[in-house]
Order: C-alpha cells, then structure tokens, then sequence
C-alpha cells in the first residue's frame, strides 16, 4: 500500500511494524518517515521523488471545493491556486501568532471554506486540529476544549440550519468564559458566516475578526510545511460513553492517511473525475471523511444547513446540478425519502451518481431493498459502512469487486485483522465464533490507525480501559456483529454499551446525566437509553427519572429537563420519551446498569446477570417495549382524572 499510495513524504523506512509487538503497545509503522497532512491534501507527489510536490490532478484552476448554503441560496467555488493562496496566508497568520508544531487549536463552525482552510492551515504548521459542531451546548463544547487546552479558538459569528440564522456571539461569549482557566488559551477569532458581512466582537471578550487575524502574514501566501514523523498527532476527536467526560482521541498523521489512501483508492476508487458530497457537521468523524476524498484529487461539496429545508428534493437537486459522483447520507434521510414517497431517480438526472454511501447507524433490509427497486438507479453502488471516530476509518466497509447483498456491510476493511469474539466471554483470553454466530467485534492485529492515545491520559489507563480491559492484548470495539457465513457480509446487530444514536448523531448517556445531575436537584436518579425495536426505522432515546423522597414527577418537569438538555447540549440530545422509574437497575457495587433496560425496550427477553443487585428492577421495564401502549394508557388516565375533578 504505501509503494502504490502516491503519499508525499521524506526520510525511510527498515520496517513497516514489529509484528511481534502486542496491539495495545501501540505499535510504530513506518518508523523513520515525515509528512504533512495538509501537504498531501493540497498536492499529489512527483511521481519521481516523493518527497516533491506537484498540482499534477490539482491544478490552480481546477474547482477543489464547492459550498453550499441550505435551500441552495448560495453556492460558491474555490480552486485548488485558490485554497492554497488562502492557506498559506493563514498559516503564515498563525506562525506570526506563535502556533507551532503541537499546539491545538479549535473550531466551532459549519461546513465551510473557512473552517476547511483554518484545518488545513493548523495542520500544516504540525499542530493540532479539533472541531465541533454549532448547534453544540456551551457545557458540551467546553468539556472537549477544557481538556486539550487549545491556543485559539476559530468560531463561526453566525449559524444557518432549518430555516433559522442564529447569532452565536453570545455562545461564544459564555464558552471564552469558561476558558479563563486555561493559561495557553489567547482567544477567539471570528470566521464570517455570511461573505463579506462580518459580525462585530461586540458582547464576545479576548475576540477578533478574521480579517484582522490574518494581517500577522503581511500578505505572504507562500505555503510551507512542517513534515512531522509517521506517528504524529494531526486531529483530536471526541467520543462520549456513558460515563464521565467526552475521551479525546487523537490520531496520527502517517496512520489516517494511508487509511484514507487505502479507502479511497481501492475501497472507493475516487480519482480527479469524483465529485463528493457528504452530508456532515464538523463535531462528526465524517467531516475528514469530506475532506479526505481531496486526497486523489475529487472535487469535495460542503454543505451547510438541514437536507430538509426546504425541501429534501431541493437538497437531492444538488446531485443533479454538480454532477456528484459519490455521495454520502444517513439511513435516516433515505428512510425520510421513502416515507415521503421520493422517487429520486425519476426526479433528477443521476446519469453521474456512481455511489450513495450511509453509515451512523445500522440500514434496515427494508431500505436496501427500497434503495434498488425503487429509488435510486441500479447501477449505483450502494455502500453501507461501519467504523468510527475511534479509528478515524471503517471495520466495516464496500468492496468495489463483489456483489452487494442485503443487510449489513459488504465486508472487513482490508489490512485490518477483524474478527468476532464470543460475547459471554467477560474477561481473559477470547474466543472467535464461526462465521453466522453473533459476538463482539474485535481486532486482533496492530494497523496503522489505531489512536495513538487520549490527550490527558499520561498513564495510558483511559485508552487502555476504553479498549484493551476486556481480552488482554485485543481491541474491542463495542458493536455486536457476525459474518455472513455464504456472502461474508458484515451484519452490525446494535452497540454493545450505552452509546446512544438516534438518527446517526452519536452521544453518551453521560451528557444526560449530568444535565440532571446539575439541574434537577428533585431527582435521585435517572438512566438513560437507546430504543431500537425491529419495526422501528431509527432510535428513540429514553429517559427514566427515579425521584426523591417527597419530589413529584410531573408534565411540568419533563418540559423543564427536555429544555435544558436541548440548550446545554442539542435538541438532537433531546430525549423522545420521559417517563418516571422506581427503581434503576444496578451492581452490587452501586454501578448503574444500562444494556438490559435497553435490550428490554428493544423488544428482547433478558436474562439477569448474576452481578445485579436489584435484578427484579428490570420487570418493570418490560412495559416499555410497547411505548404506544404505555402512552395510550397515561392519555387514557389523564383524561379520567380531569373528568373526575369535573
């Protein structure tokens, strides 16, 4: 792979990895070479020497990235002469300001020109990238900055999503607040929204505009490098479980790109005549998946704003009139077209549609035979793909030479040693299953991808818990799976933690509880889970709140919580259902218990485990599992106690 990849790089190598290391050691690949992820991005290499650059299948005329704004009132262009230009005046701006090679610096924007230019700039420069999205809480966003300590923090001034534009100042405002503490922090820099209408600093301390940031380069757009080694930090991101603070994942500069490499070229077969576009917001690991199809040269769409406003055909039309090639979405928004009855083959001309790629959550049958038979064309190739942001890449993933079967995806990555361990095993030496048997997804071999550790983790204790406790020497991934035993499809049956993903926005049940922890004093407890029955098309997130001694449960705080978890975290956080427990199942020693109330909600029969200390608790839940007629029943009830008072 790295003969054939095309990477720009200097220096060289005696040994690809020591396959005698352990994998939780986290073995060095490619020890001795340097390279820049913003090099390889904005250029190809020299066929000649790897370590020249060349705009050959980039050259300064040719589109690098359009942007479009929700509803398609607002489209621009930039080519790859112009990105470069404004990349270098960027980060020659920085170096000015004193970013160098390890410090991180953060954003809080949309899919823009700006926000891709202000990655490319850090990254060059060997520092740190971290992103989230602007819909983002305050609190959520400072638990990821407070632990990486950015030097500066770009921010949108202005948000547009479902028809609504958002000041954001006054967020920015509250989370500069919050940064107080952190002595390397030296402020916010506001990215205009909308061009050539920037917002004034007024109401947001230690800020500036854009415009005056960049005045530090005196004009100079010459682009230079900081090649950094193989295993270099380039991008920090954040995954929450369900307990305590986001981890923050950082991953190495060699080990993404020649993932990337190996995706895009074999896996995808993107090159200079592919055009994407993925729909995302920047808090998501399919961002880099957005920028990383630049790599061979594709042209790169950024969206901003809801895919429904307004109209989902509005959004389909962009594939028509771009002349998208790949393009990237949620078993939600295809779900969303069928229930609609959208028809998007005989809507649009999809003449250049190649592949419609989804991930974030699992693609019902259903859907994949509607997707054929139905709605898209049938020479489109349809990639239904699984992985994450802890390995900035996919286990699961299209294979471009086999057919495409129902359910799950086509098959393992390659390069990557997957397999599926039986699941009752809770610790010690693992099992691997025969293929048709459910068990835990692991991998059993070092590749290049994995993190290279938890920003803040000195001991390596987090990193090492979050996927080494179980089988020692053994990643263990989280999702419940099997291989097809005739089609050697991978079937990704659900999470095997608390990790909550409706509609494919990913988040821990801990960015519930300590809304309620710190809110809702007139709560003793809550417990927090996914609902996904077989007929459901998406999860529903449920929330059981066990009260006080003398505290009532009432419409009045359901409102209350749901609000203020919607304005500290996202409405996207916001839970479907609340409804009030008197009794949460736990361990003996204290530890909350989440994965049998969700199995139970998900229609599943459970057999209680030996450790819990209130196994009758979970009885009680079963109810649930048929929502309908529980909230029927509460209506029902309600209605005769106001007849009653009558």
């Amino acid at each position: 792979m790295w003969d054939s990849a095309g990477l720009i790089y200097s220096g060289t190598y005696t040994e690809v990895v020591n396959t005698n290391a352990p994998m939780d050691t986290i073995p060095y690949w490619f020890r001795g070479t340097r390279l820049n992820f913003a090099e390889n991005i904005l250029f190809s290499a020299d066929g000649n020497d790897p370590s020249r650059t060349t705009t050959r299948n980039k050259e300064d005329s040719k589109i690098a990235v359009t942007e479009v704004r929700e509803g398609n009132t607002e489209m621009r262009n930039m080519s790859w002469g112009e990105v470069r230009r404004r990349v270098g005046l960027l980060s020659n701006a920085m170096r000015a300001r004193g970013v160098k090679k390890g410090d991180r610096v953060a954003v809080v924007a949309s899919t823009s020109f700006d926000t891709f230019i202000c990655f490319m700039a850090i990254v060059s420069l060997g520092g740190l990238f971290s992103s989230s999205s602007t819909d983002m809480g305050s609190k959520g966003i400072l638990e990821r900055l407070l632990q990486i300590r950015p030097k500066f923090l770009f921010a949108d001034d202005w948000a547009v999503y479902n028809g609504k534009t958002t000041d954001l100042r006054p967020k920015i405002a509250e989370i500069v607040e919050g940064m107080k503490v952190v002595q390397e922090f030296e402020g916010v820099v506001l990215q205009p929204r909308f061009a050539g209408r920037p917002a004034d600093t007024e109401g947001v301390p230690r800020a500036m505009k854009l415009e005056k940031f960049v005045e530090a380069a005196n004009g100079d757009e010459k682009l230079v490098f900081e090649r950094v080694e193989f295993r270099d930090p380039f991008i920090v991101v954040y995954s929450s479980g369900t307990t305590g603070i986001p981890k923050c994942i950082v991953h190495s500069v060699g080990g993404v790109l020649i993932s990337m490499l190996k995706e895009e070229k074999l896996h995808k077969e993107m090159g200079p005549d592919s055009v994407m576009l993925q729909y995302t917001t920047t808090g998501w690991i399919m961002y880099l998946v957005s920028i990383q199809s630049l790599v061979s040269g594709s042209r790169s769409i950024f969206y901003d704003g809801s895919p429904f406003v307004p109209s989902p055909q509005a959004f389909l039309s962009i594939l028509s009139t771009q002349r998208v090639t790949d393009f990237g979405t949620s078993p939600r928004f295809l779900h969303e077209l069928q229930k609609h009855n959208i028809t998007p083959r005989k809507d649009f001309d999809l003449s250049a549609l190649r592949s419609v790629c989804t991930t974030g959550m699992v693609l019902s049958n259903a859907l994949f035979e509607w997707f054929y038979d139905t709605a898209f064309p049938p020479s489109v190739h349809l990639r239904n793909i699984s992985g994450g942001t802890d390995l900035a890449g996919c286990f699961g993933i299209m294979n471009p030479l086999e057919p495409v079967h129902v359910g799950g995806c086509q098959g393992p990555t390659l390069g990557t040693r997957m397999e599926v361990y039986d699941s009752l095993i809770e610790s010690g030496p693992g099992r691997a299953v025969p293929d048709g048997e459910p068990g835990e997804l692991v991998a059993t071999a070092s590749f290049p991808n994995q993190p290279v550790f938890f920003w803040g983790d000195e001991s390596g204790e987090r990193y090492h818990s979050a996927y080494y406790a179980r089988f020692p020497h053994v990643w263990t991934h989280g999702d419940f799976i099997q291989y097809h035993p005739v089609t050697g499809q991978v079937l990704f049956l659900g999470r095997a933690d608390g990790v909550l993903n409706p509609s494919g926005v990913r988040f821990g049940s801990s960015d519930i509880y300590s809304v309620i922890e710190t809110h809702f004093l007139e709560v003793a407890d809550s417990v927090c889970v996914g609902q996904r029955r077989p007929q459901d098309s998406d999860e529903s997130v449920v929330l059981f709140l066990k009260m006080k001694d003398g505290e009532r449960f009432t419409d009045g705080l359901v409102e209350r919580v749901k609000r203020k978890i919607g304005e500290e975290r996202s409405k996207r956080h916001v839970p479907r259902y609340v409804f009030e427990t008197w009794d949460i199942p736990a361990t003996v020693n204290g530890k909350k218990v989440e994965l049998p109330v969700k199995q139970i909600l998900s229609g599943k029969i459970v057999k209680p485990s030996g450790t819990l200390a209130n196994a009758q608790s979970l009885q009680f839940y079963y109810q649930f599992a048929k929502v309908e007629e529980v909230l029927q029943k509460m209506k029902e009830e309600k209605e005769r106690r106001t007849k009653s008072k009558l």
